[in-house]
């Protein structure tokens, strides 16, 4: 029962290994909110790699990290062209789960906007 294709965030927009997480968390452009902190620095390609980090602390559930996961792949897939050649790491801060997805959708939209304006003067 998928959704097609083309919906799903490819292996090369995805930060896969510990080395590329230490590479952002060294020295990040952050900008946090109260339900995420969001921490970004460039890479040497030509388009933005995804990483998450959303822990059991944040959402004790299995399904609600999944939910929270999806959403944040839904909204930076809709604004990754705006991100250039970023590496980007979310992650949740505890009280992440009680809004709608409406509202952390929002909350993205304003992070990916900072990070693409305070980057793109670096």
């Amino acid at each position: 029962m998928t959704s097609g294709g083309d919906a799903r965030l490819p292996r090369r927009a995805r930060l896969t290994g510990a080395r590329a997480y230490t590479r952002v968390f060294a020295h990040p452009s952050k900008s946090s909110d109260r339900y995420f902190t969001v921490l970004a620095r460039p890479n040497a390609l030509a388009y933005p790699r995804l990483g998450l980090a959303i822990s059991r602390k944040v959402a004790r559930s299995a399904v609600a990290r999944n939910r929270l996961k999806r959403l944040v792949r839904e909204s930076f897939r809709h604004h990754q062209g705006r991100l250039g050649g970023l590496d980007v790491v979310v992650m949740g801060r505890v009280g992440l789960v009680e809004p709608d997805n409406a509202v952390l959708a929002a909350a993205l939209e304003r992070h990916w906007r900072r990070l693409a304006r305070s980057c793109a003067l670096s």
